[in-house]
This record gives C-alpha cells, sequence and structure tokens, in this order.
C-alpha cells in the first residue's frame, strides 16, 4: 500500500534548509528601487480601475511610470558598471 503525503508535510520537512543565501538576499536589495517605483505604478493605476482617469491621475501615473522607468535603467546601468573589468565601458 502507498502512502500519501501531503505537498504541505513535504514543503516543511525542508523548511529550515531553504533559506535565502546571502547573494540572493543582496540581488534583492539592489533591486528594491525598481520593486518600489513598480509598486507605485500598480498603486497610481489600480487608483483608476473603477473610474475614469482625471488629468491628476494621468499625471500620477505617467510620474510613476517615469519613476519605474529611470529605477530599471540606474538597475541596469549599475550592474552593466559591475560586470566590466577594468572598468571599460
Amino acid at each position: 500500500m502507498d502512502h500519501i503525503v501531503t505537498v504541505q508535510d513535504a514543503v516543511t520537512v525542508f523548511a529550515d534548509f531553504m533559506e535565502p543565501t546571502d547573494v540572493a538576499l543582496d540581488a534583492i536589495e539592489q533591486e528594491m528601487p525598481v520593486i518600489l517605483a513598480d509598486v507605485e505604478l500598480l498603486d497610481a493605476q489600480i487608483v483608476t480601475l473603477d473610474r475614469t482617469p482625471s488629468e491628476l491621475d494621468e499625471r500620477r501615473i505617467r510620474r510613476a511610470r517615469r519613476r519605474a522607468l529611470a529605477a530599471r535603467v540606474a538597475l541596469v546601468n549599475r550592474a552593466a558598471g559591475t560586470s566590466l573589468p577594468g572598468g571599460a565601458a
């Protein structure tokens, strides 16, 4: 007879060993400005889901979109700057 094990049991058995590594936490920390900018953009978009966006709403969305794009560009530039040996660009 085969025993049926729930998924929860299988996950909790290994939970102590599946902590994020320091490298993963550092990567999350580096991406945090992008994450926060995306959350701000989503907040601005969610406000307008149930109504017609006003001029102020449209400005808020545009501003949040620009911040999100700027955060992504900054992250890519930082990553490109750190991956090139000797500081060559």
